[in-house]
């Protein structure tokens, strides 16, 4: 017989085990979605699904009441670090190809300062998400 030692350093090597593979299982589900906006036949670009979705919704909204306006966002380091702009056109077909399959939450504060940049002279413009505003609204 044991003096009970020995089951607690098997429970806690046991405990160990299961943290260490949860915490491998969240870093894999960690690393974003990345879908891509589609924007006539040329243009592709790579973005995380949660931003793609406020974007789908900030670009819907301005093409749904006719308006015309530019794009920008940095470049992937990889591709030389610089930044991109495109004409946003009504015409112009346009697909958002998200990579999962869960519908995101949307942050209204987030929205709301995309419109900002999407009204402004120069245009729509990537920028980092706020955090959601005091009363915790999402779109």
């Amino acid at each position: 017989m044991g003096t009970g030692w020995e089951f607690t350093a098997w429970s806690l090597m046991v405990k160990h085990h299961i943290a260490r593979d949860s915490a491998r299982r969240t870093m894999r589900r960690a690393r974003p979605a990345m879908g891509k906006l589609i924007y006539g036949s040329e243009v592709s670009i790579t973005f995380e699904d949660r931003l793609l979705a406020h974007l789908q919704f900030v670009i819907g909204g301005k093409l749904r009441r006719n308006e015309a306006f530019y794009f920008g966002w940095k470049d992937d380091p990889r591709a030389g670090d610089g930044r991109s702009v495109i004409w946003i056109h009504p015409s112009v077909p346009l697909r958002f190809k998200y990579s999962g399959s869960v519908p995101i939450d949307l942050n209204r504060a987030w929205i709301d300062a995309l419109n900002v940049t999407a009204n402004s002279a120069h245009g729509l413009s990537v920028i980092a998400e706020p955090a959601p505003n005091r009363t915790g609204q999402n779109a």
